[in-house]
């Protein structure tokens, strides 16, 4: 497949959700570690990615002014246009930000606030993937035995470990591609878990890009042990 026209490249961070299973006053994305909100870490990574042209974060309706205060403001990102409200799920959510990109971009990728460890190659090779294929997700391959349960509970098949991957993100795509399968999606009151099995859904083929271990989603206290450590191995703190 020909490599598609270069325009700009632009981030939607989701950054709307309550993060309930962590029970704490405070959105897990404001969390600090080391001193420095989650949220703040994971702009940080597509800050300074030279192939990263405009940033939208998506904030929960009633923190966006705080997320424009203590995250935005305070570390100086000033590839930040648009703090924009989620709505009532990730995908509308995800939906909304899509709605603050700019024109002039053609390439659009897609971002958890809660993955601060994403690493600055697995952004750039999920934008280069989506200039070829259209859309584009990393991903690792599971090292776990995973088998597939029946409805009272007994397994009811073991599934091929070799062909099986679990998918992270940034996803990326095509501006257009998204943008119409969004469309879509709303038009058919149809949900999904991630934005792939969304272009997956109306189809479109997603190539996998080979992500890392320690891009991990901060979803319990025990990830925020998890994330510590890594924070500290990755700034050479002891």
């Amino acid at each position: 497949m020909e490599t598609r026209s270069k325009g700009l490249t632009a981030a939607v961070i989701a950054a709307a959700g309550k993060g309930t299973r962590m029970e704490l006053e405070i959105n897990k994305q404001y969390v600090e570690i080391l001193g420095v909100p989650m949220l703040a870490m994971t702009i940080d990574k597509f800050e300074k990615c030279s192939l990263i042209d405009e940033i939208i974060v998506v904030a929960n309706k009633d923190e966006v002014d705080y997320c424009k205060r203590n995250v935005i403001a305070r570390f100086g990102f000033t590839k930040v246009t648009s703090v924009t409200e989620g709505g009532e799920s990730r995908q509308r959510s995800v939906y909304n930000g899509l709605k603050q990109v700019s024109s002039e971009c053609d390439i659009v990728l897609i971002h958890d606030g809660a993955r601060p460890f994403v690493s600055t190659e697995s952004i750039m090779e999920c934008t280069k993937a989506a200039r070829l294929y259209g859309a584009a997700c990393a991903a690792v391959p599971a090292k776990d035995t995973i088998k597939e349960s029946d409805a009272e509970g007994f397994v009811r098949k073991t599934l091929d470990r070799s062909s099986l991957w679990q998918i992270q993100t940034p996803q990326a795509f095509d501006y257009r591609l998204i943008m119409d399968v969004h469309d879509r999606a709303v038009r058919d009151m149809s949900e999904a878990t991630d934005d792939a099995m969304l272009v997956e859904r109306y189809g479109c083929r997603v190539k996998l890009v080979m992500g890392s271990y320690s891009n991990i989603k901060v979803t319990t206290r025990e990830d925020l042990i998890f994330a510590e450590a890594l924070s500290r191995r990755q700034n050479g703190s002891p």
